[in-house]
């Protein structure tokens, strides 16, 4: 181990907020986090940055996990199993899948990231989740010097949640993620339950999609409404939907009838974080350099020169204006480094 010290972060988070490391170490192989000293270092675990919110300059160790490789492990009567490691870009991951004849990640295309982070997040989109297509997660724990495998059941996956979330272990740097296996099963059906991609594959005129036509519609769709973090800085949705009581969401149906709610399993409405914040005037608006994109109000931007302050101001900001108008309080997504 020989880290880099005093490293810019601003390249490393695609909300290019400024911040330094006190110390940098590219890690391009699972043997790398073996080093003893490791262990005593105040660690974080970076993956691609995209789900990161950095509030100034951090003053340990900055493991960038950039561990390369992806294989067909094994495959079965039922499904396909793909290993890839930590560092594998998210959506070059996915494309690679469907090219090789493996569905079933198409709708998770051009998520920014990288494939060690998706677990943590739960990453999801368009009616399909990381957690409904993983066999295991394989991480180096700092504290236990060892490697572990933790198999899907064990994750405790949640709407943009899991264990390693609930645990603290990636904010206190505990485990580092080298690999994932998906299980994509054989028995494939075409996911096209939300309606921005059922309208997208009939303006194409395709009525039996394949996993690839799937694919290219949440390409379009997603192109269409998200800005590009390379020309204007961003970390996706900001804000989690809120899961919010039957009765207060009914109250809301009631004085806002255009409101989107979807009934959870536990009876529990989940809402749509959006919807709320752009019915509170925040869909376009900044406050100093950062604000809600234009085109899709969950989306918060850096439009040029913003710290990690101005993010949480504006944060604050939004979420006051949902408080008031709504009672609904909104929670970030992004972790705060």
């Amino acid at each position: 181990m020989n880290p880099s010290t005093n490293v810019d972060l601003t390249p490393f988070n695609t909300l290019a907020l400024p911040g330094r490391a006190a110390r940098y170490q590219k890690i391009t192989a699972p043997e790398a986090l073996t080093a003893p000293e490791l262990v005593k270092e105040k660690r974080f675990v970076l993956g691609g940055g995209s789900n990161l919110v950095l509030t100034g300059d951090f003053d340990g160790l900055l493991l960038h996990m950039a561990i390369p490789g992806k294989r067909l492990v094994k495959e079965d009567a039922e499904a396909w199993f793909i290993e890839a490691g930590a560092g594998e870009n998210w959506h070059d991951f996915v494309q690679w899948t469907l090219t090789r004849g493996w569905p079933g990640l198409e709708n998770l295309s051009l998520i920014p990231g990288t494939v060690g982070a998706a677990p943590i997040q739960n990453i999801g989109a368009y009616g399909l989740e990381v957690a409904d297509c993983l066999h295991s997660v394989t991480g180096w724990d700092f504290e236990k010097k060892a490697l572990l495998t933790i198999d899907r059941g064990d994750c405790r996956f949640a709407y943009r949640d899991s264990l390693f979330k609930q645990q603290g272990w990636h904010l206190n740097g505990r485990i580092a993620i080298t690999s994932v296996i998906f299980r994509l099963a054989k028995a494939w059906q075409p996911n096209m339950r939300y309606a921005d991609i059922a309208q997208e594959l009939a303006t194409r005129e395709i009525a039996a999609p394949s996993a690839q036509d799937i694919a290219t519609a949440v390409i379009a769709v997603r192109q269409r409404k998200l800005p590009d973090p390379a020309v204007t800085p961003n970390a996706g949705s900001f804000f989690h939907n809120p899961v919010v009581e039957a009765v207060l969401a009914e109250a809301l149906a009631d004085a806002y009838p255009t409101l989107p709610r979807y009934p959870q399993p536990d009876g529990r409405v989940k809402l749509a974080a959006g919807w709320l914040i752009e019915q509170a005037g925040w869909k376009g608006k900044a406050l100093g350099p950062v604000g809600m994109y234009e085109k899709q109000a969950l989306v918060l931007v850096n439009r040029g020169g913003a710290t990690g302050q101005d993010v949480v101001r504006t944060m604050a900001a939004v979420q006051a204006a949902v408080r008031e108008k709504f009672a609904v309080e909104l929670t970030p997504e992004p972790i705060f480094l």
